[in-house]
């Protein structure tokens, strides 16, 4: 029997629905995996878990499918937010691609003084996400939002929310005796360059702000993204 394949599906997963694959995932399932007629895969989305599906028919370029049943429902899972400023392509791939593997729920990119890319394709950034949850069992997708300034994202991230600054400057190491049940907890990542004086001092004068730095060397902006993401879940798991 073939190995089952999970796909993203962004349309209803109900028992009993009968649709097609879109022309490239039934290419992928076809020439790639070569499953058959009555072979079996999952789909999945955010809003209706995961389902065992089964191949109906192969037709010249889609795969038709019947939905049979729920294998898992949407996982209860950290509120977890990441604010960066963009940087290249290969290492902001890795990092949303490594940071969606850990659980992030959200994606803000933000345009700094100092940031060196001043642009992000979100459209391929989706596509990296989705793949990303595709190959790590992961059922939810983060959305990631479009580029905004990092004084509108401070000025309007919720009050019932905690920021946590990753800040080179700060003393602070202590971060499980911050947490509370606060949600969203967002990551906020500098850029390149770093963020300028009159940047973090805006930051850290917010009341939703907890400052604190992640290691005694630099750490490049996709390094500390999966850093702080690890601590924070491991943090919150042991809180």
């Amino acid at each position: 029997m073939a190995s089952k394949a999970r796909l993203f599906y962004p349309d209803k997963l109900k028992t009993g629905i009968i649709s097609s694959l879109s022309e490239k995932q039934s290419h992928y399932i076809k020439n790639v995996m070569r499953m058959k007629v009555g072979d079996k895969i999952s789909l999945f989305n955010s809003q209706d878990g995961e389902w065992d599906v089964k191949i109906l028919d192969q037709e010249k370029t889609l795969i038709k499918f019947k939905i049979e049943k729920l294998s898992r429902p949407i996982p209860k899972e950290k509120n977890i937010w990441l604010a960066f400023s963009p940087i290249k392509k290969v290492p902001q791939d890795l990092m949303i691609q490594k940071t969606t593997e850990l659980g992030i729920q959200k994606f803000i990119p933000l345009l700094c003084e100092r940031s060196i890319v001043r642009e992000i394709n979100t459209k391929r950034a989706g596509k990296i996400i989705t793949e990303a949850c595709e190959q790590s069992n992961r059922v939810t997708v983060p959305r990631i939002l479009d580029l905004q300034k990092l004084n509108d994202f401070v000025k309007n991230f919720p009050d019932e929310g905690i920021i946590v600054f990753c800040d080179i400057n700060s003393n602070s190491k202590d971060l499980k005796n911050n947490l509370s049940k606060k949600n969203p907890i967002c990551i906020l990542i500098g850029p390149e360059g770093d963020f300028s004086e009159e940047e973090r001092q805006f930051i850290i004068n917010n009341k939703n702000v907890i400052s604190i730095t992640l290691a005694q060397n630099i750490l490049r902006a996709e390094t500390a993204a999966i850093a702080s993401t690890t601590i924070l879940n491991y943090n919150l798991e042991n809180n």
